[in-house]
């Protein structure tokens, strides 16, 4: 463990990072540019005292759970969360997946888009943060556990899923879900966390079984979804998919069409804020 170096790369990591990347509020004044030590240690759930150890290079050596909640709470890059791994003595983990803790540059771009839906997804449908006009349209959806994270998972296996879009737009969405599966599961054949979601969903859902056996591929990044909104009716919207350099978080943005109805569904939807849905 290199403990002067560990934590010369955490104080810097801090100071770079601002309180809007991680939703944290601004609050009055600050002495300091970045976040503060204690926000840090809230954001990756542990005491005070012991983040501030290690800063100042006097702690011990932090586990693999440890280090992997820190890499989340300062927002690390991939390789950023290498370095932290091997400044604390640890193998870094492989690559094999995407990773849960979100893209900077994503969380800014969301983080600026008000009077539009969006949210930022995994390349297995999984929603890590969404703003609150999403909230509003769709309902929360980072709630989820187990492959339930999944919205492919429960597209279908949780029929209240479907209950927010047209019947005649069911055939579309499957196929269009099955497709993007398959695209993920072909950049990473190995991951266990991929293969895990479509052994399921091959044995809990025939429909989806057979459209996996066509072996269509297709990364989705545009189409049109028609939601059905309890307060506001039926919201036509396109949406627009904005990937990562490794393609493994997405920045799905919905908007309307101008002047199409759209346009003041949304607007109400601002003034009413998030639905109670059925989940």
């Amino acid at each position: 463990m290199e403990r002067n170096d560990l934590a010369g790369f955490l104080r810097r990591r801090r100071a770079v990072l601002q309180p809007a990347d991680v939703g944290v509020p601004a609050g009055g004044r600050r002495r300091t540019p970045g976040l503060r030590r204690f926000e840090v240690a809230q954001l990756a759930g542990m005491s005070p005292d012991y983040y501030a150890r290690l800063e100042q290079g006097r702690g011990p050596r932090p586990s693999v759970a440890m280090l992997t909640a820190l890499a989340r709470a300062l927002r690390l890059t991939a390789d950023e969360r290498d370095h932290l791994f091997r400044l604390a003595g640890h193998h870094a983990p492989p690559r094999i997946g995407g990773d849960d803790h979100v893209s900077r540059g994503l969380l800014r771009l969301l983080n600026g888009l008000h009077g539009l839906p969006a949210l930022i997804a995994s390349d297995l449908n999984v929603v890590l943060v969404q703003n609150p006009m999403a909230d509003a349209l769709l309902g929360e959806q980072t709630h989820f556990r187990g492959l339930a994270r999944s919205c492919t998972y429960r597209w279908f296996t949780d029929p209240r899923m479907r209950g927010r879009f047209l019947a005649e737009d069911h055939e579309h969405e499957s196929r269009a879900l099955v497709d993007d599966l398959r695209a993920t599961l072909a950049v990473r054949p190995a991951d266990p966390a991929a293969n895990a979601l479509v052994r399921a969903l091959r044995a809990e859902s025939e429909e989806f079984a057979g459209l996996w056996a066509r072996h269509d591929v297709a990364v989705r990044r545009s189409d049109r979804k028609r939601v059905l909104h309890p307060a506001v009716g039926l919201v036509e919207l396109d949406f627009d998919v904005l990937a990562t350099a490794r393609q493994d978080q997405r920045l799905v943005v919905y908007s309307p069409a101008p002047g199409s109805a759209a346009v003041s569904q949304l607007e109400l939807l601002a003034v009413l804020g998030q639905e109670t849905f059925a989940r």
